[in-house]
């Protein structure tokens, strides 16, 4: 079974200001993009989990 990723919390996945809504920052291509838009963007090779907490540690 493939595994579920969250694009809310992934690290590539931001609020475009301009736009007014969220994006992912990866060039994905056609078939991706259809994925992703559709909701159904399982087991992402591009999923970076989010974790502000070990942004900070990196930067200590």
């Amino acid at each position: 079974m493939a595994e579920k990723t969250n694009c809310e919390c992934c690290i590539n996945y931001v609020y475009n200001d301009e736009l007014g809504y969220y994006e992912c920052l990866m060039d994905l291509d056609e078939d991706e993009m259809n994925r992703f838009l559709n909701y159904s963007f399982d087991n992402c090779p591009y999923f970076r989990f989010g974790d502000d907490y070990m942004i900070v540690r990196k930067q200590n």
